[in-house]
């Protein structure tokens, strides 16, 4: 039996595949067509493409982005024109440059009273909060709510001098609970100072490193917490995250004195 009738003969189809490799080698790229090509005979003219034809894809730029394109710029432009929390829950809401908005179920805008006189900004929604669309609903939004009733203060009040305001930096769960990227405050940062200038609170209680990052460029909680910060025209209180409280027992008496702190603050504000 001929190589011939061996490369036809389905049973010896190692012997077909050894001849291509054997003519890939010997510089085989096309196949066998109808009639002869000569590779070094140029064309008489080039052809002009086409005016209809569509025009290359051209290759991104690394430049600095428009004030259209650049997240940021989108962000400051929408924020302002929300005259009011229906408007600026509806522009985070339409929001697209931020992926996490792909990965959430739920967009966490806020709970409380939007009179309240302190305002709480946390970082970013959990699972639970992810699901229910509320910040802190979970184990540590519990346990916030029991911090803070401590001293009077309550996101179901209907006093403003006892009420409590509550919102997050992000309003979208980071996966698996990281902690969001400096671009991620940096984009959301714009809707966070217009939440606060629509809610006007007296005083502004960051719970965690993300909050202060986004009010205080500063991070490093526990060196922070405790200590009056001002920002956007408001004092400032950080705390530890009530997450933290629960990994960390023992740094609730912390946690107490910060509250002793703000209470305070809010008689000398009110007398």
């Amino acid at each position: 039996m001929g190589i011939t009738s061996q490369i036809l003969d389905p049973d010896h189809w190692q012997a077909a595949l050894a001849a291509l490799d054997w003519q890939v080698e010997m510089g085989l790229s096309d196949w066998v067509q109808e009639g002869p090509v000569n590779r070094y005979d140029l064309p008489e003219r080039l052809e002009r493409p086409s005016e209809t034809a569509p025009a290359p894809a051209r290759t991104p730029q690394t430049g600095p982005q428009t004030p259209q394109s650049d997240p940021v710029a989108v962000a400051q432009r929408a924020a302002a024109a929300a005259d009011s929390l229906a408007a600026l829950r509806d522009a985070i809401a339409a929001f697209d440059h931020c992926d996490l908005k792909k990965g959430a179920r739920s967009t966490v805008f806020a709970d409380g009273n939007p009179v309240a006189r302190v305002l709480i900004l946390g970082e970013a929604p959990g699972r639970e909060e992810d699901q229910e669309g509320l910040p802190f609903v979970g184990r540590a939004g519990q346990l916030l709510d029991r911090m803070f009733e401590a001293i009077g203060l309550s996101r179901q009040s209907s006093d403003p001098a006892s009420a409590l305001y509550i919102t997050n930096v992000l309003p979208w769960r980071p996966p698996q609970n990281r902690d969001p990227s400096p671009e991620e405050i940096a984009m959301m940062r714009p809707f966070v100072e217009r939440h606060i200038a629509l809610i006007n609170p007296d005083i502004i209680v960051a719970l965690g490193n993300i909050p202060c990052m986004a009010l205080l460029n500063e991070k490093g909680i526990l060196r922070l917490r405790g200590t009056w910060a001002q920002a956007l025209n408001k004092p400032v209180l950080p705390m530890t995250h009530p997450a933290y409280l629960l990994r960390t027992p023992a740094a609730k008496r912390e946690a107490w004195a910060d509250l002793l702190a703000l209470k305070a603050r809010l008689h000398e504000i009110r007398s």
